[in-house]
């Protein structure tokens, strides 16, 4: 269980670094420097986007393929080397190149995205259904606990670089990225190296296993039409995990288009990793005493007037706040979203349903960011945007109204 935990710890790095912190950031202000604040909004939106639709294309599919094959550690393991390869090819892309920055994160979040995929469905195998919720909690605590840890160092680079031996603030943020490389890679280790498949068959040849994959797509989604359960829950999932995404890769976009200080928002982003580590494993505890759907349904309740309140908010106090209150239920929901879903899981498919439970957070990531560039480009309204994403919780919520998982076969 802890191993498993530990790939949590390792690639939180590039959720805080990178996707929150630094990339949008460095996207901004380097790699479209001169260019309007909605436009590389627009931008950022795009790259975000295009990353979402080529995950959730692929998601199911490699799911099915890995079960069959008996492959989802090895498939966990090959992701992360691609978006550690990815994140530290960063170091490469000159100033001004956008376009270059946005294939790189593209692929970068790819990886980041399909090893989540493959780690979320090893819930399965080192829990048991019981321990669900409090497993998943640790899983999340320790991601932001760890991720929290090295974005302190890196922001510290990055506003003191002469103590690290920097010349100057841009080689401090490519120190920092190719330092979200090797703790990817090293921390992911115990993971690769302990966890274990629980027995679900022979594992076929590579070739068979794409046919096979094939076969049991096609048949798995036939299931997913037929459970009703399973159905609502992915919709309220595709919903309001998109407007959780998007709030995670804009905020500090939006932040820096109110006039925020860079430094004030590296502050709120390293709150929020601080304050969500016992969020986290709160929620754990709410899931088993409330249940999950229950736990959910309040973190909705908080995004929904967060994001409301962030339409209003123009000092670096209240944004403050708003991380804060974010890191409250950022965690919890992940979490109890992850384990509520294992328990509607079919035994020995939890590659491809985990596939499936990707498959609609990225596609609903498609969305997200490209709503909330577009209204900032139309608009010409950061808040506008901003505010947009309400919406999507309020959808969310009314669609998980309709999951009952103690009625669940």
């Amino acid at each position: 269980m802890l191993a498993w935990a530990f790939y949590d710890w390792a690639n939180s790095a590039f959720a805080t670094t990178v996707m929150a912190g630094f990339f949008p950031l460095y996207f901004k202000q380097y790699w479209n420097a001169g260019v309007a604040a909605t436009e590389s909004t627009f931008r950022l939106g795009l790259a975000n986007g295009g990353a979402s639709l080529v995950v959730a294309l692929m998601a199911p599919l490699i799911g099915a393929i890995a079960d069959k094959g008996r492959a989802r550690v090895k498939l966990l393991a090959l992701f992360t080397l691609l978006g550690a390869a990815m994140t530290a090819a960063f170091v490469l892309v000159a100033q001004g190149n956008w376009v270059a920055a946005s294939l790189l994160y593209g692929a970068a979040s790819i990886g980041f995205w399909g090893g989540n995929q493959f780690y979320d469905s090893l819930l399965t195998d080192v829990a048991a259904e019981h321990e669900y919720d409090l497993v998943s909690g640790y899983g999340y605590a320790l991601g932001y606990l760890g991720g929290g840890l090295l974005f302190a160092v890196n922001a510290f680079m990055v506003s003191q670089p002469q103590v690290f031996g920097f010349a100057d603030v841009g080689h401090a943020v490519q120190a920092s990225f190719l330092s979200v490389a090797v703790w990817w890679l090293l921390f992911t280790l115990p993971a690769v190296l302990v966890v274990r498949e629980r027995d679900g068959g022979t594992a076929l040849p590579a070739a068979a296993a794409v046919r096979a994959g094939w076969r049991e797509l096609a048949a798995t989604l036939a299931g997913v039409r037929r459970d009703r359960t399973l159905l609502w829950f992915l919709l309220a999932y595709w919903f309001y995990i998109d407007g959780v995404n998007t709030v995670i890769k804009m905020a500090v976009d939006y932040g820096l288009s109110l006039g925020l200080a860079q430094s004030s928002l590296i502050q709120a982003l390293l709150l929020v990793q601080f304050v969500a580590f016992p969020a986290a494993l709160g929620f754990g505890w709410l899931g088993q005493r409330l249940g999950a759907r229950t736990g959910i349904f309040l973190a909705l309740a908080v995004y929904a007037a967060a994001t409301g309140y962030a339409y209003f908010l123009d000092s670096e106090p209240e944004f403050f706040v708003l991380a804060v209150v974010i890191g409250c239920v950022q965690g919890g929901i992940q979490s109890l979203s992850r384990s509520l879903y294992g328990r509607l899981v079919p035994a020995g498919k939890a590659g491809e349903f985990f596939g499936f439970y990707n498959m609609m957070g990225k596609a609903a990531a498609i969305l997200g960011p490209l709503l909330a560039g577009t209204v900032a480009l139309f608009t010409g309204d950061s808040r506008l945007a901003i505010g947009s994403i309400a919406v999507l919780f309020v959808a969310g919520a009314s669609c998980l109204m309709r999951v009952r998982v103690e009625h669940h076969a």
